[in-house]
């Protein structure tokens, strides 16, 4: 093909938040499509193709509801690989007691129910069942059960907003603190507690990790610069084989305790360095502020 069409295909289990990542998809410019029957797509594609020369970046809605998707996803997904087109499959899921919580609240029929006195715990396994395959198949798996709406958006959003249209990988540096939680996109996480703790200096514990004091302290220490140096040489030698298998995203997660010191410091140092190995980087601090 000529041009590079990145194409998200946004699926899992009936309440954990599709319409939500597809709207969020929408609002980054994506052409969007949902519940679109899987035999129709290779001629949505040549569609695209011919009469929609701007559309490079597609985002798919497509569930259990779409009754042909289990049976022909598969063939049809290898088919269009062997095309030359690259799919990339985001499943959605959430434990079962939140999403029974989520369908008591907005009284809706689960869609794979016989009937609306069939038990909901029975519908939401039987998806979670007939789904498996897919979700071995995925390249991302996001667990919404801890997520209101907005912060789901929000993850969509930062991740997705940062590729252009010329770049083949985009890297998001993410600082956090632990006690806050893992970030659930991380594709590459990292604990930096073993260093040394700037909050305990009476001076920076106020400071952030974007001051040149905090970052002139962290980085003095020689274990720092060590780190830097060795993790970077790491993930530049990860990056081409991301890339080889079609990754197009990648999210490397640099963790403290409260995520305002060192972790702050250390992704803008390793963002810094892939910068000038020509990567397309962008870095968010989560958790800085919070304190």
């Amino acid at each position: 093909m000529e041009k590079r069409v990145h194409i998200v295909v946004v699926t899992g289990l009936s309440g954990s938040g599709k319409s939500t990542a597809i709207k969020a998809f929408e609002d980054l410019g994506y052409f969007c499509i949902d519940n679109l029957p899987v035999p129709l797509l290779p001629d949505f594609l040549k569609l695209c193709e011919k009469d929609m020369p701007d559309v490079l970046r597609i985002a798919l809605g497509i569930d259990i509801r779409e009754r042909s998707f289990l049976k022909d996803y598969d063939r049809i997904f290898a088919e269009l690989e062997v095309s030359g087109y690259t799919f990339e499959i985001i499943f959605l899921e959430a434990p079962t007691e939140i999403l029974q919580r989520r369908y008591s609240q907005t009284r809706r029929v689960h869609p794979v129910a016989a009937s609306s006195d069939s038990l909901l715990v029975d519908s939401i396994g039987y998806e979670r069942e007939q789904l498996q395959a897919l979700r071995n198949r995925a390249d991302r798996i996001i667990d919404t059960g801890d997520m209101t709406v907005h912060q789901l958006k929000g993850m969509i959003t930062r991740t997705y907003s940062m590729l252009k249209e010329t770049e083949l990988l985009s890297i998001q540096m993410l600082s956090f603190g632990f006690k806050y939680g893992l970030p659930l996109e991380s594709d590459l996480a990292v604990d930096v507690r073993f260093l040394p703790n700037p909050y305990f200096v009476e001076e920076l514990k106020h400071l952030d990790g974007t001051t040149s004091k905090v970052r002139d302290w962290v980085l003095h220490w020689e274990e720092a610069r060590s780190f830097v140096e060795d993790y970077c040489r790491l993930v530049l030698k990860l990056l081409p084989s991301y890339m080889r298998e079609g990754k197009r995203y990648l999210t490397i997660s640099i963790g403290c305790t409260g995520g305002k010191h060192r972790s702050v410091v250390l992704a803008a140092e390793i963002g810094n360095v892939l910068r000038r190995h020509g990567y397309f980087v962008t870095t968010f601090h989560r958790d800085m502020h919070l304190e």
